[in-house]
């Protein structure tokens, strides 16, 4: 492998960093793909994908916009089109009936251990991972997730 290049602001540029980088990208696209592959199959959009994956168990919108890391006025678009496929219902709180909770129906449960199935068991390239090497990518994951300080 050759050294480092430089580019026009000087910054040197690591042969093994540009791989890396490379590589996480390329796993990044062949994971949205199977996403968004996933979510065709049952008239999703990605997001609706990841709504209805992140819907395990009854929870208020604002649990929902945290998991997508989005607002709240984007997850209320979402769950309006879950419902209308009629995948997620809209129930009150016992506790606090202003708060609405999302809760999949069984269609939509159905819908989620099919996703389910389909991005974590027929995963792309993880699944030519022993399970040691899954468990060191997973350390390794983490620990490239952490915050910097």
């Amino acid at each position: 492998m050759s050294g480092p290049e430089q580019v026009a602001t000087g910054v040197q540029l690591d042969p093994d960093r540009i791989e890396t980088v490379e590589l996480i990208l390329d796993l990044s696209q062949a994971m949205t793909a199977n996403l968004c592959a996933a979510a065709r199959e049952h008239g999703l959009t990605p997001p609706q994908a990841r709504a209805v994956l992140g819907l395990g168990a009854p929870a208020p919108m604002r649990d929902l916009a945290n998991h997508l890391s989005c607002d709240k006025s984007h997850v209320t678009g979402l769950v309006d089109g879950l419902e209308r496929l009629g995948l997620v219902d809209r129930q009150p709180d016992p506790r606090d009936r202003r708060v609405r909770h999302l809760v999949l129906t069984p269609a939509g449960q159905r819908v989620r251990d099919q996703l389910r199935v389909r991005l974590y068991v027929d995963a792309p390239a993880v699944g030519n991972l022993t399970p040691t090497e899954e468990e060191q990518l997973r350390a390794l994951l983490r620990r490239a997730l952490q915050p910097t300080d």
